[in-house]
């Protein structure tokens, strides 16, 4: 899996690169937009992290001018700015994602995952954990052959964990991603708890082994580990 890092700050392309090569994927690293586009259109990439504030050729001309050439690899952008405007304007260049520095390694970890998933052509139709098992064309869930009644809700937060099994999910995460909400407050925290307490006694409670896990201080976790 090749990721192309376009990002002028060295320390943060460091760590990037280090980060990202110790979870196995082959990472290229440019300084300035221009180098960035440079690669882009002379090697394939699985995914592109980009940087808005380089110098010379910024980050939104690089990406405009992508999308231009009809290339399609999910772009994420990683960026300081944090307006809404801001946001905006960079999905709506060609963005697929946008992450605000600074962020959780662990978070740009859970949507390159995502990101690079969207982007494969044979698109998974069914997601699957030991015996869970939840079908997007349907929007049927099973689990041990057992048919699950679940709300709307339910399903996308059943989905959303699907999609990170094996991997915590913050409840920023799910605010941002399942509620839509851009900044997770006190109301919308209660709110997950409650759903994830009711999905947890339609997947779990009837069935003895427990998927669906809280992580102290983290969030919640698919997983078929018994810690």
């Amino acid at each position: 899996m090749r990721v192309l890092v376009v990002e002028d700050e060295k320390k943060v392309a460091r760590a990037l690169r280090e980060g990202l090569e110790a979870e196995h994927y082959e990472v290229a690293v440019a300084h300035t937009g221009e180098e960035g586009f440079f690669l882009v259109n002379e090697q394939v990439f699985d995914l592109i992290v980009l940087d808005l504030m380089l110098p010379g050729r910024d980050g939104l001309d690089v990406l405009r001018n992508v999308r231009k050439r009809g290339l399609q690899t999910p772009v994420l952008i990683l960026t300081a700015r944090d307006a809404v405007d801001d946001r905006v304007l960079g999905l709506d260049t060609g963005a697929d994602d946008y992450l605000v520095k600074p962020f959780a390694f662990a978070e740009l970890l859970a949507r390159i995952r995502a990101l690079v998933r969207r982007g494969r052509t044979d698109q998974v139709l069914r997601l699957k954990l030991a015996d869970l098992e939840l079908d997007l064309v349907s929007r049927h869930v099973h689990r041990g052959g057992h048919a699950l009644s679940l709300t709307a809700r339910e399903f996308e937060l059943l989905e959303y964990l699907l999609r990170h099994a094996g991997h915590s999910v913050s409840r920023e995460m799910l605010a941002r991603d399942v509620w839509k909400e851009p900044q997770r407050d006190a109301t919308t925290d209660n709110l997950i708890d409650v759903h994830i307490a009711r999905l947890r006694k339609k997947v779990d409670d009837p069935f003895g082994r427990p998927l669906l896990k809280t992580i102290r201080g983290v969030g919640f976790a698919l997983t078929e580990s018994e810690t």
